[in-house]
């Protein structure tokens, strides 16, 4: 069924969609378009609906009421109509893959499944694994691939039959930054060389600044949408004078929407000139032939925020259970407060705090129940557990919620509880595995804000996370990739020794960004899309700012601005990334 109120721009129109999964919405009233020819970004937190939301314009599930218009049919009536126009990759790393079966065997499946004629699909299989640079690996089956390489994979079956549409689900998370980078070269091709509209969800806000517009989620509902820059625009600009991120536009259309106050800026936290907490040297871990974790070193100091970043599987979760005494080290020598690993665990115990990346507290039990039974784990009496358990409420913010079960808190409120459970017995180390993945940006800032106030407290910090944004906040951090540490430093140290190693990246802002792209990448292939802005790896600005200039003019392209930006955080972790890989 055509939709009348299409336009010849407008490729997909949801219209008041909603969802109830047993008298619980999982989205209320949403209502957008989205214009042919761009990447639409769903953004927000676990829980916030996108999945629901994504399901529904793929025609996989039916709203409870709306309509949802895709290629001119209305999906709510005819999901069929649309499945030959439409490419969908389902949230979790390679979940549409077969482990048993090889990268070729894969695309085979796929090929078949859609129909592909044989000569289309071998010509659309040698492209889609050359753009991926998955060729080397055709043999390879997909249980044996990394996360990054698995999601290439996922995002080349879904694509054989090369689809008008393609809804990708959360297709980043976890990943490496260089396959993160791959992945959007690829999307972007697509973009401008075939006309392509990708409508994707995912809980990176730096990553999502890539999208040319995005419509922002919290509990089920919009908060906010609209083109990407002009959102960030509206917003203003950040302390430095620096244009607003995407983070703070949703944390300022969360306090819109909630009338909650807006949140402080994290305090700049000074590295402490202090005695050393945990020492490790050489700390490896092998399972079976596979090493996981591969000679680490490193010093942290007391009252320190020290940051472990990288990919999942890049090693961060099994030098904390090392740690932590979890695991058992296969060589190296590390101790934590002068005691040595693997020796004295009782008196270790004492001393540390850990919250745990999938399992931290028990939803079945009570705020309090939950508090009093971690209070009994780390062997606390009765008279402190009891002058403890107020100020764990307070923390939380959960004062007068004792009694409410912790299955029903918001995933922001149970993690700052984990966190409580954590530094209930006064710890003098804390282990924080992921705390804030998931949360939503409000929740996430107030969750630092509360790490900040405890390493201000002497409490030494180690924080895992895959959100490259959040090492701003930690006065040291480690990039893991593949089990070793590729670089060691203050955030702004390693930028800028990536940048200096590197070069900076020059912005390039056009109207006809997809054209102007095409232009600039024939000359310079290193170059890639942020959007609708094009970023060029240079070492010599200015001459290469003339170059571009001269190529985009006598192309006949119309150009609005070239100008010098530093590198990101992402940036620095691929460039220490391929340097460790040049020298292994």
């Amino acid at each position: 069924m055509a939709a009348s109120s299409l336009n010849g721009q407008t490729l997909i129109a949801v219209e008041q969609v909603s969802r109830v999964f047993r008298s619980r919405p999982a989205v209320q009233n949403v209502s957008f378009t989205v214009p042919a020819g761009e990447v639409f970004g769903l953004l927000g937190p676990d829980g916030a609906g996108k999945s629901t939301l994504m399901q529904i314009m793929a025609g996989v599930l039916r709203p409870s009421q709306g309509r949802v218009y895709v290629a001119g049919y209305d999906v709510t009536v005819d999901p069929e109509a649309i499945k030959s126009r439409i490419g969908y990759m389902p949230q979790g790393l390679g979940l549409n893959l077969y482990d048993a079966l090889t990268v070729s065997e894969n695309l085979d499946f796929f090929g078949r499944l859609r129909e592909v004629p044989p000569d289309l699909f071998l010509r659309h299989k040698t492209a889609l694994l050359q753009a991926t640079q998955l060729t080397p690996f055709v043999d390879r089956p997909a249980r044996h691939l990394s996360g990054g390489m698995r999601q290439k994979l996922a995002l080349c079956c879904a694509l054989i039959h090369l689809p008008q549409i393609i809804f990708l689900d959360e297709p980043t998370t976890g990943v490496d930054p260089i396959s993160r980078r791959d992945f959007w070269l690829i999307i972007n091709r697509l973009v401008v060389e075939q006309g392509a509209t990708v409508v994707m969800t995912t809980s990176y806000l730096d990553e999502a600044e890539r999208c040319h517009r995005v419509a922002l989620m919290h509990r089920g509902r919009l908060i906010a949408q609209g083109e990407t820059t002009r959102l960030q625009t509206e917003a203003g600009v950040d302390p430095q004078g620096r244009v607003s991120s995407l983070e703070e536009v949703f944390i300022r259309a969360m306090t819109r929407e909630t009338a909650a106050a807006p949140p402080a800026p994290i305090p700049q936290c000074v590295l402490p000139q202090t005695q050393p907490m945990i020492r490790v040297e050489n700390l490896t871990k092998r399972f079976g032939s596979f090493v996981a974790v591969a000679q680490v070193s490193f010093t942290i100091h007391q009252g320190e925020i020290f940051g472990f970043l990288g990919p999942n599987g890049a090693g961060k979760t099994t030098v904390i259970k090392m740690l932590t005494g979890i695991l058992r080290p296969s060589s190296g020598t590390g101790c934590i407060a002068g005691i040595p690993l693997g020796q004295d665990g009782s008196s270790i115990k004492v001393n540390l705090g850990y919250m745990s990346q999938k399992f931290s507290l028990y939803r079945d039990l009570s705020v309090a129940e939950n508090i009093r039974l971690y209070g009994r784990v780390y062997g606390m009496n009765r008279a402190d557990l009891a002058a403890r358990l107020p100020e764990i409420l307070t923390l939380a913010d959960l004062e007068g919620q004792a009694d409410r079960l912790a299955g029903d808190l918001p995933l922001g409120i149970r993690q700052r509880l984990a966190l409580g459970c954590a530094i209930l017995h006064r710890p003098r180390v804390v282990f924080l595995d992921e705390p804030t993945s998931g949360v939503d940006p409000l929740a996430r800032r107030q969750f630092w804000h509360l790490i900040c106030s405890l390493a201000a407290q002497g409490i030494t910090i180690m924080v895992s996370t895959h959100y490259l944004d959040e090492a701003q906040f930690c006065q040291r951090l480690a990039f893991m990739h593949q089990g070793r540490i590729v670089a060691l430093g203050a955030p702004e140290e390693l930028r800028r020794q990536a940048q200096e190693a590197g070069g900076e990246h020059l912005e390039i802002r056009s109207p006809r960004f997809g054209q102007v792209f095409q232009a600039v990448q024939s000359k310079y292939p290193r170059a890639f899309l942020h959007g609708s802005r094009i970023h060029v790896p240079t070492k010599g600005a200015e001459e290469d700012r003339w170059r571009l200039q001269r190529l985009l003019a006598a192309a006949g392209l119309p150009v609005t601005s070239i100008e010098v930006v530093a590198l990101n955080m992402e940036d620095a972790f691929i460039h220490f990334i391929q340097e460790q890989e040049h020298v292994h």
